[in-house]
């Protein structure tokens, strides 16, 4: 056998791993969809609270919240998109750690496949997920006068920079979700990440209207940076001076969480 023969082999190996891997994490993205479907209850509760948000926002504080230069139901709307997807995000980590509790990443482990990808799986699902919730709050949003004042392909943008933010929190709530005993406190761990930084942003006030030492957090911190780049493709404005950032802030996380996420899964299993 020649040396160049072993390289070729090699690589013809890592193909052939990445394949299975690809395979079986699309297995369990089917699994989980799968499962969804079964709890439609789950997906129509998890679209009510933002529709409430949109409805009580727009119609009830909407009235006494000043945004210069734009109807505050457009300015409303990014960080609605932006909140949704973020508490979409959840279902990784209530999803994992069901599957601890109940056992089935054990079987997982018994089968021969790839480990990766029942963290890949799940975060795919819940990615896709996140896609017909969109949708939904979309339709609600142009229902109460929500409009689009830059182009079909700004707005297609928007849902990207939303969907590839969800899907780097997904990633981090997957580490919570193996971190907890059940999937009850899987829950009640998101919810003091979320909130501060849902509502310590530029989702629902302008930050002006903030105290200075907050007004700093909120311009700065990751879910406005999302929130404003949505709003600028959807509404019009300097797009690369948000988009940019928010995409730096989510590829560092990524890079942060996937190691963190796989770390906890081999440390569990």
């Amino acid at each position: 056998m020649t040396p160049s023969v072993l390289p070729e082999a090699a690589v013809q190996m890592k193909r052939s791993r990445l394949r299975r891997t690809i395979g079986d994490a699309m297995v369990v993205t089917e699994r989980n969809l799968i499962a969804n479907l079964r709890i439609p209850e789950s997906l129509f509760f998890s679209s009510v609270q933002p529709i409430m948000f949109v409805l009580l926002f727009r119609y009830v504080f909407g009235g006494a919240i000043a945004t210069p230069g734009m109807n505050y139901v457009d300015y409303l709307m990014a960080g609605i998109f932006v909140q949704t997807v973020m508490f979409g995000s959840i279902n990784t980590s209530i999803g994992l750690a069901e599957d601890l509790q109940k056992g089935l990443i054990e079987r997982f482990r018994s089968l021969p496949m790839a480990r990766s990808a029942v963290l890949a799986g799940r975060t795919t699902s819940d990615l896709l997920r996140n896609v017909v919730v969109i949708v939904i709050i979309s339709l609600v949003g142009f229902a109460v006068g929500f409009r689009i004042h830059t182009n079909a392909f700004a707005f297609l943008g928007s849902v990207l920079v939303m969907l590839f933010f969800a899907y780097v929190i997904s990633w981090g709530f997957a580490y919570i979700g193996l971190a907890a005993p059940n999937s009850e406190v899987a829950q009640l761990m998101a919810f003091p990440i979320l909130f501060p930084l849902t509502f310590a942003s530029t989702a629902f006030v302008p930050s002006s209207t903030m105290p200075g030492w907050l007004r700093a957090f909120a311009e700065h911190q990751p879910v406005s940076l999302v929130i404003n780049s949505v709003r600028a493709l959807t509404q019009g404005g300097p797009t690369a001076r948000w988009v940019i950032p928010a995409l730096i802030w989510c590829t560092g996380m990524l890079i942060v969480f996937v190691p963190l996420a796989v770390w906890r899964y081999r440390r569990i299993t």
